[in-house]
């Protein structure tokens, strides 16, 4: 499979031997900053959607990452639910969107077919679509991640286990180790494995992953785990059980090599190195339930991938767009207004405005829009009655925040992605 995908590349590169060639290939595939379902992208024996989401600014020779949606979700509800595209527009990278037809909506993390690398079911529908983005837009075949949710973080391990020629390494967000949820009678639920109650040795559980593909001795990709203390539908215990497996598999102890809390209630475990991209990472959530996954979580995974860095994005030209901001600050608050004008000469139907709030500050409450997150990286999203912006048309809103001595205002904005002037 390696060799025919490399075959692959190495053709879509004689057939497009330059920069702009490639350029033109790629704009021919899907619309720029839009998500576009692409259908005919391979072999996809369970009937599943591609959706695919590439940057304006797309990097030459882009990493790629596949983000699997939870149960009873899709990949547009996943696109919409999560920044991934916004890190895409920053960083460059593609997005896939994996998408069920199954009426359950969920991933098949159980069968024998899931189970094993090249037998069929849903990991080989999204091998194909991996193809797709490689060959179409001359991706760099040694950075692929995967990061997913409940159903979509099983499908992460599961991903991982059968292809560990293809994942550089993923992220699971209220998940279960591969092979956990292994079923024989067609079900695609596994109570004991859900209530946490199916237990092994770190060598049973990196033996399940040896096992999905048998005789490779390649390296393996790193993990990244998160887990509620208080989830109630895939029980704590779960994530314990995943620590052991792909500790064991990456051939370190279960001992962390360093522990902190990057934030209250977080604990976070990192084994086999120290780094923000140690082999394994594990973070703890002290009293919360399945439904861990939060906006500004996503930018941690970027970091743990390395996606942040290395052949980063241009930084967009200046458009046709201007901020003027102000903040008035007081001992451990203050208040900000933002007036956003419509320099272009076309109308805005819907914007998102986005800023870094400095270091130590979190917005506690706004108006004329929906801020996310509430720190770091915020996208602001226009109100119901104020998302039209003629040419030359205005409009302020503003946010209270609380700070830790820094009460300065945001240097940057963007308005759907593109770089706005600032005064």
């Amino acid at each position: 499979m390696l060799a025919a995908l490399v075959l692959l590349l190495t053709g879509a590169l004689l057939a497009a031997p330059t920069a702009s060639a490639r350029a033109r290939t790629a704009e021919a595939a899907v619309p720029a900053a839009t998500l576009t379902e692409v259908t005919g992208f391979g072999t996809n024996p369970s009937n599943l959607q591609m959706y695919v989401y590439v940057p304006a600014n797309v990097t030459a020779r882009p990493a790629v990452l596949v983000a699997v949606h939870w149960c009873g979700g899709s990949g547009p509800a996943m696109y919409s639910g999560t920044e991934y595209s916004q890190l895409a527009d920053r960083h460059g990278f593609v997005i896939i969107y994996p998408s069920v037809t199954r009426s359950s909506k969920c991933f098949d993390v159980s069968s024998p077919q899931a189970l094993r690398r090249g037998g069929g079911s849903d990991p080989v529908g999204i091998k194909s679509m991996i193809d797709w983005v490689a060959t179409t837009y001359s991706a760099d075949t040694s950075r692929v991640y995967a990061t997913g949710i409940s159903s979509g973080a099983m499908m992460t391990n599961v991903l991982l286990g059968d292809y560990p020629d293809v994942f550089a390494a993923g992220a699971a967000f209220s998940g279960v180790p591969f092979g956990c949820f292994a079923t024989t009678d067609g079900s695609e639920w596994n109570s004991a494995c859900s209530g946490g109650t199916v237990i092994r040795t770190p060598q049973q559980w990196g033996d399940l992953v040896r096992g999905a593909y048998p005789g490779y001795t390649g390296p393996r990709p790193r993990m990244q785990l998160w887990h509620g203390t208080e989830d109630d539908v895939l029980r704590y215990p779960n994530f314990g059980e995943e620590i052991k497996q792909w500790t064991n598999v990456r051939g370190i102890g279960q001992t962390p090599a360093a522990t902190d809390s990057p934030q209250s209630g977080w604990t976070r475990t990192r084994y086999g190195g120290t780094g923000d991209q140690a082999p394994v990472e594990a973070i703890s959530l002290q009293g919360v339930g399945h439904n861990l996954y939060a906006w500004g979580m996503a930018s941690r995974v970027i970091t743990f991938f390395g996606l942040d860095s290395g052949n980063p994005t241009p930084p967009p030209p200046t458009g046709p767009c201007k901020v003027t901001v102000s903040t008035n600050g007081w001992s451990t608050g203050l208040t900000a207004s933002l007036t956003l004008t419509n320099t272009g000469t076309t109308t805005v139907n819907g914007w998102q405005l986005g800023f870094t709030l400095p270091a130590g500050q979190t917005i506690t409450n706004g108006w004329g829009a929906t801020y996310t997150p509430a720190s770091g990286a915020v996208t602001a999203t226009n109100a119901t009655y104020n998302g039209t912006l003629a040419p030359n048309a205005s409009v302020t809103i503003g946010y209270q925040a609380n700070h830790t001595g820094n009460s300065a205002a945001p240097g940057a904005f963007t308005l759907n992605g593109t770089a706005c002037t600032t005064s």
